[in-house]
């Protein structure tokens, strides 16, 4: 088989060299990559957003099965413009893609399904938002931009004076752009999060093993909301009891909830959950694998992966057994000094020998490139995940953290307590 992966992140990575790991494929294709996925695919200068060139490539290499990594092309209806072509592709269509692409959407969707989710009120005029925060708000509350927002559009305001700046953030000053358009007011929740990946055929949902991320960019959960910081799988809070009642409450109901909105949804969802004292809610839905929760889920899947992207496409998912290893993965990221803000770029990176021939070790490319000498040079906030196996957490975390040690370059950053909360379980 010819494989394409659409993204250029750590997640993409992670895809790539499961994919390169399947005894069906035998060539790899990436759009637009990065300079550690061409280890395993073959980087194609074509943007993410390109839909039309890249099904044009898709056909002219006669790619058996393209999969689409990133929420925007998903939101923007790549899968469309494929399956108008009679090309396979994995990911959900342009209308069940919405599930992540409006808050709004996903929030009245789970109220009129009786999904359980934190109460909430949409906003599209500021005035009346402004309004509902001085008369009917209890703080501290949740300002959600409805669009896509790179993983940021979220404030946590303890305060009116700090929420009515919200409001003005995103829905004035449109620091989100046109995410802001629409904003969702919600109730803040309390508890431990955990997110859960799924694969889903239209009907049938297969979760895979659970995970915990990291927003915040500093130590103690400081600072600025980032794209992740690092993640660990499995979660300790994650119990039997939890996925018994997600399982009835919250997995099987979203994806008959969006059958029967006639969005019948193919591909990855991704919940993001909240622990609460009342029972686990869902805080939101993603429609792609998230990142770095793919650089913890994946080393541990047992399964072939393009067996079951196939049978999401086919409808036959039902037929499939998902299975983990009986182990622990960790991933630490190490990022550009200065992200989420400002941040230098180009900056040579040492050390990926380190990784040769280890198979509990992996590093995954976020944002690099090669510089005009063919060397590793950094190209984003996100640099690089460094992933660990070992047989529990405790194990998984002292394996990552030594293998950070590994990759050497002068803004290297990094949070030292990913997975801290392990020792809590």
């Amino acid at each position: 088989m010819k494989v394409l992966i659409v993204g250029s992140g750590g997640r993409e990575h992670a895809i790539a060299w499961s994919v390169s790991k399947s005894p069906k494929v035998d060539k790899i294709y990436c759009a637009p990559g990065n300079a550690g996925i061409s280890e395993f695919a073959e980087c194609v200068n074509i943007g993410a957003m390109e839909f039309e060139k890249m099904a044009d490539f898709a056909e002219k290499q006669e790619v058996d099965l393209t999969i689409i990594g990133m929420d925007d092309p998903l939101v923007g209806g790549v899968v469309d413009v494929f399956e108008e072509r009679g090309l396979k592709v994995f990911g959900p269509r342009k209308n069940a893609a919405i599930l992540e692409g409006s808050k709004a959407f996903s929030k009245d969707l789970m109220k009129k399904y009786n999904i359980p989710t934190a109460g909430y009120e949409n906003f599209d005029d500021p005035e009346k938002a402004m309004e509902y925060l001085r008369t009917e708000a209890r703080f501290p509350i949740v300002l959600k931009a409805d669009g896509l927002a790179l993983g940021k559009g979220v404030l946590i305001c303890n305060t009116l004076e700090e929420a009515q700046e919200g409001v003005k953030e995103i829905m004035e000053d449109k620091k989100f752009g046109s995410a802001g358009n629409t904003m969702v007011i919600e109730e803040f929740m309390t508890g431990r999060e955990v997110s859960v990946l799924s694969f889903v055929d239209g009907k049938t949902i297969k979760t895979m093993t659970s995970a915990q991320d990291h927003k915040r960019a500093m130590d103690g959960d400081q600072g600025l909301n980032t794209g992740g910081m690092g993640t660990f799988s499995p979660s300790p809070f994650y119990t039997e009891e939890v996925d018994a009642f997600c399982r009835k409450y919250i997995y099987q109901p979203t994806v008959d909830a969006m059958a029967s909105e006639g969005r019948p949804f193919k591909g990855i969802i991704f919940f993001g959950l909240m622990l609460t004292a009342d029972g686990p809610k869902v805080l939101e839905y993603n429609a792609r694998f998230g990142d770095p929760e793919a650089q913890v889920v994946l080393p541990r899947m047992k399964n072939d992966i393009i067996e079951v992207m196939e049978a999401c496409v086919d409808g036959t998912l039902d037929q499939i057994d998902l299975q983990f290893e009986d182990n622990a993965a960790v991933c630490v990221v190490l990022a550009s000094e200065g992200y989420p803000v400002k941040y230098e770029k180009g900056i040579p990176m040492y050390g990926f020998e380190n990784f040769r021939d280890k198979n509990e070790y992996f590093c995954f490319h976020a944002g690099t490139k090669f510089d005009e000498t063919g060397r590793f040079v950094t190209n984003g906030g996100r640099v690089l995940g460094i992933t660990a196996t070992g047989r529990d957490l405790k194990e998984a975390r002292k394996n990552a953290y030594e293998a950070t040690e590994w990759i050497s370059f002068s803004n290297k950053y990094m949070r030292h307590d990913i997975g801290k909360a392990i020792d809590e379980a």
